[in-house]
């Protein structure tokens, strides 16, 4: 499986003339599977495409939405003069539970801490890959040992699945589009902390994305700050140096995918 800038936190997407990005899909499959079917019509060679994290979480078919994006990437890998580097997928809240996940005999309160995931959404990943939630709370219980042998099944599942393994420690922790283009565009999963610099954002790219609606200067050297998840679930917003595109999908809603020009403008937006 070959995918661009493994070593990096960051993906430079370069200066494309058009940007696809897909907001959260927190596992519904039937609307990606749909998104994808109208992208595959529209992706021309030299787009770029970014999916804006939380691919599982909530959703019932958590795994296999991971083999659709997987799937889907094969498609796009087929077109003539099609790149690796042409895709991009951003690490939301929801795969960075899961990596924790695999940490959990580590915690200092490990109980608490996999309650707090779970009631976020983890249930659901961990039921879609045939694990049940109650084994990894009876293992908190019973100590060290127990987490640990129960965080290697997970690991195990995961595994057991192709490319699963390999997509979770390949996500990038934002998108970019560089500098010197048109029109810079910055791409995160949930939100930014307007005071730090991108290399100093950490957690906050997934955690902060409360205080997102109250940016109104734009991020420099960034023109434009998108993002796929809302906490809050308030649907497509979008303005002069900010775009959310989270349509709620997971929790009743529509997945979002909105192509953006080279001018940083929204050209089409998919909805399913």
């Amino acid at each position: 499986m070959c995918i661009q800038n493994q070593d990096k936190k960051f993906h430079n997407l370069g200066q494309p003339q058009r940007i696809w990005a897909v907001s959260s899909v927190h596992g519904d499959l039937e609307r990606l599977t749909a998104v994808h079917d109208a992208l595959l019509e529209r992706f021309e060679v030299g787009d770029k495409l970014v999916y804006l994290g939380n691919y599982t979480g909530h959703g019932t078919q958590s795994a296999a939405c991971v083999d659709e994006i997987l799937t889907f990437r094969r498609l796009i890998m087929s077109l003539p003069g099609a790149r690796c580097s042409d895709l991009s997928y951003l690490r939301g809240g929801q795969e960075e539970m899961l990596q924790k996940l695999l940490q959990l005999q580590f915690a200092p309160n490990p109980s608490g801490v996999f309650l707090w995931m779970l009631s976020n959404g983890l249930s659901a990943t961990l039921q879609s890959y045939g694990l049940c939630h109650h084994d990894g709370l009876e293992a908190c219980q019973q100590g060290i040992m127990s987490i640990t042998k129960w965080t290697g099944e997970v690991r195990a599942r995961i595994r057991a699945r192709a490319g699963h393994d390999i997509f979770s420690t390949v996500l990038s922790r934002a998108a970019f589009t560089e500098e010197s283009a048109l029109y810079p565009m910055l791409f995160v999963n949930a939100g930014i902390d307007t005071a730090k610099a991108l290399d100093e954002q950490g957690d906050c790219l997934w955690w902060s994305g409360t205080d997102f609606v109250d940016i109104h200067d734009a991020y420099d050297p960034f023109k434009k700050v998108v993002r796929g998840y809302d906490p809050q679930h308030k649907g497509l917003y979008l303005n002069c140096v900010t775009a959310t595109l989270d349509g709620g999908c997971g929790f009743g809603g529509e997945l979002v995918c909105a192509g953006f020009s080279q001018q940083g403008e929204v050209f089409e937006l998919l909805e399913a």
